[in-house]
């Protein structure tokens, strides 16, 4: 006969956080489906791809107008990876936020 019941407690909370972290995840897919961008980009000429990835964001262009969902470095950080994999940036914003001429300038330096 044991003498210590394990409590039903524990498993419920953890299928508990396994459906918001999912519904968290699916919400974040759905709202950059629906247009809901993080990022969006105008590069200096047509990028060579209609998507790729570049740090761990999946870009999505036409013509020099790019957009991505959110990840998670910085926004100028985000913009060399996009230089990187697809040319100069002419423009850059994230969450409605537009880079200033240095940052623009330290995201196309960055090699």
């Amino acid at each position: 006969m044991p003498i210590f019941k394990l409590s039903p407690l524990p498993h419920s909370l953890s299928l508990a956080g396994a459906a918001l972290i999912g519904g968290m995840a699916f919400w974040s897919a759905a709202a950059t489906a629906a247009g809901g961008s993080y990022y969006r980009a105008e590069l200096a000429g047509p990028a060579s791809e209609a998507r790729f990835v570049a740090r761990d964001v999946v870009w999505a262009c036409k013509g020099t107008s790019c957009i991505a969902g959110q990840g998670t470095s910085r926004r100028v950080i985000m913009c060399s990876a996009l230089a990187k994999a697809a040319g100069p940036v002419a423009n850059f914003t994230a969450a409605g936020k537009a880079l200033d001429a240095d940052e623009l300038a330290r995201c196309n330096a960055a090699k």
